[in-house]
C-alpha cells in the first residue's frame, strides 16, 4: 500500500464523522438528551483526529498522483487549499467539542447555548468538507468536474 492508497482510505472519515455528529447532536437537542450531545461532541473530536490523518497522508499522495498522466496540478492545488481550511475548521470543531463536553459534565449554565453554537459551526465544517471532497474527487474523476456537465434539456432524443 502506498501513500496515495492510504490517503484514499482515511480521507473520507473527516467528512463522515461531522455528518454523523450533526445527526446525533440534533437528536440530542430535540430530545434534550445530554448523553446524545456528549456522544456528538466525541464524534466531532474523533473527526478532528481523522483530519490529522488525512492531512498527514496528503503530501505523500500528491507526490504519487502528480506523476500520473492526465492529472492537472491545478486540481491538486485547489484540493490542497480547501483541505487546509477544512482541516483547520475540523480542529476548531474538535476543540469546541472538548470544551462542550466539559461544560456538559460540569452542568454549566451556558451548555445548551454552546450546543447550538457547535451545531451552527458544524454546518460550516460540513460545507468545507463537501468542497474538499469534491475538489479531491475532481483530481482523478473528470466526470464530476463542472465543465463536463451537459444540460439534459438541450438534448432532443427524437433525432
Amino acid at each position: 500500500m502506498n501513500e496515495a492508497h492510504f490517503h484514499l482510505m482515511v480521507n473520507h472519515f473527516p467528512i463522515i464523522f461531522p455528518i454523523v455528529g450533526v445527526i446525533v447532536l440534533i437528536t440530542g437537542l430535540i430530545s434534550k438528551s445530554e448523553a446524545a450531545k456528549r456522544i456528538a461532541y466525541l464524534i466531532f473530536t474523533i473527526g478532528a483526529l481523522t483530519a490529522i490523518a488525512a492531512m498527514t497522508t496528503g503530501e505523500g499522495a500528491e507526490d504519487i498522483v502528480e506523476k500520473i498522466n492526465g492529472v492537472s496540478e491545478s486540481y491538486i492545488e485547489t484540493h490542497e487549499e480547501v483541505a487546509g481550511t477544512f482541516a483547520l475548521l475540523s480542529y476548531i470543531l474538535g476543540g469546541l467539542s472538548i470544551f462542550g463536553l466539559w461544560a456538559s459534565f460540569k452542568q454549566k449554565s451556558f451548555s445548551n447555548i454552546f450546543s447550538l453554537v457547535i451545531l451552527v459551526f458544524s454546518f460550516v465544517v460540513l460545507f468545507f468538507g463537501y468542497k474538499t471532497g469534491t475538489a479531491g474527487g475532481e483530481i482523478r474523476h473528470s466526470e464530476i468536474r463542472s465543465e463536463n456537465i451537459v444540460p439534459t434539456t438541450d438534448i432532443d432524443i427524437r433525432q
